[in-house]
């Protein structure tokens, strides 16, 4: 039988990007459910053998307005609980956060465009060892805490909290390595509004995007690749990818 990957998108557009391919090439059938209009419960979300939760511009704190994302935290939580693989990026790797107990809040600014990661030691024993250097995708204003029992993997200055791992199962990335360069005027259409509203020019993230495109489309498959195959191994595998040694306990 085929592996499932599930994964909740927030916006058509923000989809899983390069990972799809790599998904299909390792065997997994693929399946959105789009937030806010198809139901996420627990039991769903335990279901496939990979969840991915994509971003989009709400935020954990938005859950008076858009109710669905109670839900949501819920499903996660119970994955996340029972251990079985997940992967956040943006968004999703905030409701991991609130998830498993963390502060998530506003910044009061924005991080948006391409830069490079300063990597933590836990990071570059990590599969983010595959993006050394590469400028990678920021899109984000909210913040995340590292959940109790998680390891910090990446930071920038604005933002000590980039990413994290719990156990190998669980990696929650705040910056979107998935993105498709290729594909990314639909980013600047979808979120035309909010360039303009922070002055950001998309003449510059397209220049951008063609710029620093190949190099993180390498970096992002060579991630992937490395995270997904320390989900297929035999347990020696520490956080996020990380080689530990036979018999070593990974993360917390």
């Amino acid at each position: 039988m085929p592996r499932r990957a599930l994964a909740v998108r927030h916006v058509l557009f923000e989809d899983l990007g390069i990972l799809e391919e790599l998904l299909t090439r390792r065997g997994y059938e693929v399946a959105y459910v789009d937030a806010g209009i198809d139901p996420l419960t627990p039991e769903l979300a335990s279901e496939p053998d990979l969840l991915i939760v994509l971003g989009g511009p709400i935020g954990v704190g938005d859950a008076e307005s858009y109710p669905f994302l109670t839900d949501e935290i819920a499903a996660i939580t119970a994955r996340l609980e029972a251990g079985a693989p997940t992967l956040g990026i943006c968004l999703g790797a905030q409701l991991m956060a609130a998830a498993l107990g963390a502060d998530v809040a506003p910044t009061g600014r924005l991080e948006l465009g391409f830069g490079p990661l300063t990597l933590t030691d836990a990071g570059r024993d990590s599969a983010l060892a595959e993006l050394a250097g590469a400028p990678v995708l920021h899109w984000h204003g909210d913040a995340f805490a590292i959940p109790e029992g998680a390891v910090r993997l990446a930071e920038t200055p604005g933002y000590p909290n980039q990413a994290f791992a719990r156990g190998r199962a669980a990696l929650a990335l705040q910056f979107h390595p998935e993105v498709d360069p290729a594909l990314v005027e639909r980013w600047l259409i979808g979120h035309a509004g909010e360039l303009a509203g922070a002055g950001i020019d998309p003449r510059r993230l397209r220049a951008d995007a063609s710029a620093h495109g190949a190099a993180l489309v390498d970096a992002g498959r060579r991630l992937f690749d490395r995270w997904l195959s320390g989900l297929d191994d035999d347990g020696t595998s520490g956080p996020a990818g990380a080689v530990v040694d036979a018999g070593t306990p990974g993360a917390p």
